[in-house]
């Protein structure tokens, strides 16, 4: 597809700095995430964090899409049966919840992209068992990402991890392009058909962010204009890192000191890139 761009290699130095800027906010929130902080208030930190000490700008404040109201807080929290697009507020996080926080971050005009799972307290053991399968669900999506293989083969790789476990894969929302530009071509749907779709190409930056939902797939939008939820109230969670298609295979660029570690099935020197 004509319109995915192929990045520079000084946007590919911008990307590295943004993504690890935005994972660096993720190392920061992580000790104020228990058992009763409010997502406000994990939101106002993230915010000063970001404009204070990294001089970043968080790209989802009033970010407005066709169609949408302006967001209206600086990161995203979706707390237990939220899929996404949770908006910050006066919900008071509790013992055995689980919590994703999605961060952007803009630097220098560079979108860094990423978000983890958070568990409170001592989670029941689905939940514990979803954030980590959905966890290798990602991986083994970025696993796939090399010169010469196929958006379907991500989303293979995804979707069939998921279902192995019992799991579904949110199929309204899906990883996306992105660089100067917050969400640009392609979609990276987490489901799929092995050698189908896009060829990946290297300079290719994009997200990798499934959504895994404990029961059903199906989804409820809320009133609020964003925040979406399962159907059938079931938990869900998502893992989410930027990547850049290189040469020879992938870099992880929302990566930094306080990063989860890849899981086991992953090796050689591209985890650690």
């Amino acid at each position: 597809m004509s319109d995915i761009s192929i990045k520079t290699p000084a946007d590919i130095e911008g990307m590295r700095l943004a993504g690890r800027l935005g994972s660096e906010v993720l190392d920061y929130i992580t000790p104020f995430v228990k058992a009763g902080v409010t997502t406000g208030e994990l939101d106002r930190l993230c915010h000063e964090y970001m404009e204070k000490v990294q001089g970043t700008i968080p790209a989802p404040l009033n970010y407005c899409p066709p169609g949408y109201t302006p967001y209206p807080k600086a990161i995203c929290t979706s707390v237990n049966d939220v899929i996404c697009h949770g908006i910050p507020g006066d919900k008071v996080l509790k013992n055995g919840d689980i919590v994703n926080l999605d961060i952007t971050v803009i630097k220098d005009g560079y979108h860094g992209d990423n978000s983890r799972m958070f568990l409170i307290g001592e989670p029941s053991l689905l939940a514990k068992r979803l954030s980590d399968i959905t966890y290798e669900c990602m991986w083994l999506g970025i696993a796939q990402v090399k010169p010469g293989k196929r958006l379907g083969d991500i989303g293979w790789a995804i979707q069939q991890h998921a279902h192995k476990h019992g799991f579904s894969v949110v199929r309204e929302f899906c990883g996306h392009g992105i660089g100067k530009v917050f969400h640009e071509e392609p979609q990276i749907l987490h489901y799929g058909q092995p050698n189908t779709g896009e060829v990946l190409k290297p300079g290719m930056i994009f997200t990798i962010e499934p959504m895994i939902n404990a029961g059903r797939r199906e989804i409820r939008e809320m009133n609020d204009g964003w925040t979406i939820k399962t159907k059938d109230r079931s938990l869900s969670a998502q893992w989410e890192h930027t990547v850049l298609v290189t040469e020879t295979g992938y870099e992880v660029l929302t990566l930094s000191a306080g990063s989860p570690p890849p899981p086991a099935f992953i090796t050689g020197s591209q985890a650690a890139a």
